[in-house]
């Protein structure tokens, strides 16, 4: 029997979420459900970065993965671990070079008002939180400008 070759594709938002062991019992049920499925696992990606942050080395290095056909699976445990929106596009992608893209936790269906109410919410945080995020930057080079002239 010939292994399928996977990769598995972890991911937290935060440094937070990272601290609380999510991004590592991310991994460890990928793991096994790697190893229930008789997969050899070739590459593990994980990292603590936004689903909407273009320039993710993790999702760079898993894409280029599947350009090369490198893997013959992508497990994931839930969409939003790959990207927020747009999963279905890269399923597709994927798809194309001959990879699947397996999923433990598939999305619950949504009315689609839930589903618009979900994403609306999920944009705001975002975007509050990267607003938030350079501010607290600029105070912090301020605070350093003034700390070194003194």
């Amino acid at each position: 029997m010939a292994w399928l070759k996977a990769a598995h594709r972890t991911r937290v938002s935060s440094v937070r979420q990272e601290q609380d062991g999510n991004l590592s019992r991310q991994t460890e049920r990928l793991k096994e459900a790697a190893n229930e499925r008789g997969y050899q696992v070739v590459q593990m990606i994980t990292e603590q970065a936004s689903s909407l942050d273009e320039r993710r080395k993790g999702m760079k290095k898993l894409l280029a993965l599947v350009g090369q056909q490198a893997v013959d699976v992508v497990l994931i445990e839930d969409p939003h671990r790959l990207v927020r929106f747009g999963s279905g596009y890269l399923e597709q992608a994927f798809a194309w070079k001959d990879v699947r893209l397996e999923v433990l936790d598939p999305p619950k269906h949504q009315e689609p008002t839930e589903e618009l109410i979900q994403d609306m919410l999920t944009l705001v945080t975002m975007f509050a939180g990267r607003l938030y995020g350079h501010r607290a930057k600029g105070v912090r080079k301020r605070v350093e400008t003034v700390r070194k002239r003194m």
